[in-house]
């Protein structure tokens, strides 16, 4: 190993190759220990695997969680922290604080002993494996023994003490997908949310009824009629579409049916599987909002999508982190026992 580099708040001083560039676009990460002074140390639980990583892995290896193990070892193995060279995502954990660095003690409050799950994600965290205890095919989780190298820079929350662990684990993952919506949907908006019947579209459906109102209209779409069922269920989506979205004609039909034409004001996708971008941008009326927090899509394919077939669309990128998107995601379970009861039965 060659010398590290003066510690960086970014973790630059981490990159082993190429030389230049931050860590989450590195392909290589340096693990070891010492921890440098601006850095904290976490021994890992539980790691929450990207849906979109986790699909991928699935249909490269099949649902055998030991064949699953034995990828994730790979993957962590070769680059240094869980970063999928597929789909380029992550996912997030959540451990125990082992050590703080002496920078950062006196101005963060935090302290060894103290239960976090990390806010960053894992495609840019120094990660070490050393057992695999468990593989949660169902809730795309991973129960370990290792450890982690949370940066100076690295956002971070404290697990709550009234909400199951693993419950926790799930919502912080997509906990910037209804912080977004919050901020993107308003009263009398029509809102498609593609992949509705999933961990964060669940929570996205629940948030754009909230924000669209009485007369506003959601609309949640899946290819499985279970997904539909759910949905139906719960209450949240004036209506549930069972269509393939990779289908962009279908939908963009579907949805016009029920909108008379209009299509939908706000469309926020996310779905685990690639090919989805003209969908979501057919779908959507000239001058709507597209808010792509999917990892699984191609930002190439929907600019130039929509370029081809003369849609003015603002498209935003699925950026995961919004000022106070933790608590707010944390507080939607709190403030809907329905909503809680089902991610308590999925997720624990």
């Amino acid at each position: 190993m060659t010398q590290r580099q003066p510690s960086s708040p970014y973790g630059t001083h981490r990159v082993v190759e190429p030389a230049g560039v931050l860590p989450q676009a590195a392909w290589r990460l340096d693990v070891a220990l010492p921890l440098a002074d601006n850095e904290i140390a976490v021994d890992v639980r539980t790691l929450n695997i990207d849906s979109a990583s986790f699909t991928q892995i699935k249909a490269e290896v099949g649902v055998d969680p030991e064949a699953i193990a034995a990828k994730v070892r790979e993957i962590v193995a070769t680059r240094g922290k869980m970063h999928n060279p597929v789909t380029g995502s992550g996912g997030m954990l959540i451990g125990t604080v082992s050590a703080v660095g002496a920078t950062l003690a006196g101005r963060f409050d935090i302290a060894p002993g103290d239960a976090i799950a990390t806010l960053v994600s894992l495609s840019l965290t120094p990660l070490h494996i050393e057992r695999i205890r468990a593989v949660h095919v169902e809730r795309d989780q991973i129960d370990i023994d290792g450890r982690a190298i949370l940066f100076e820079t690295g956002l971070w929350a404290r697990l709550p003490t009234d909400i199951p662990q693993t419950t926790a684990l799930s919502i912080l993952d997509v906990a910037g997908a209804p912080a977004q919506t919050a901020r993107l949907v308003h009263a009398g908006d029509t809102v498609l949310v593609i992949g509705g019947g999933g961990k964060s579209g669940t929570l996205c459906v629940y948030e754009a009824k909230k924000r669209a109102g009485p007369t506003g209209c959601v609309i949640g779409v899946s290819p499985f009629a279970v997904d539909c069922e759910r949905m139906r269920a719960l209450g949240w989506a004036d209506h549930a579409l069972q269509v393939d979205a990779r289908d962009a004609l279908a939908l963009m039909r579907s949805v016009a049916e029920l909108t008379s034409g209009r299509l939908a004001d706000v469309t926020i996708n996310c779905v685990n599987i690639a090919n989805t971008e003209m969908g979501s941008i057919l779908a959507t009326r000239e001058g709507g909002r597209i808010y792509f927090f999917s990892m699984a899509t191609s930002f190439t394919a929907a600019a130039l999508g929509a370029e081809g077939v003369g849609r003015d669309v603002e498209m935003i990128v699925g950026n995961g982190y919004a000022r106070g998107h933790a608590e707010h995601a944390l507080n939607l379970l709190r403030e809907s026992p329905k909503l809680r009861q089902l991610f308590e039965e999925l997720y624990t």
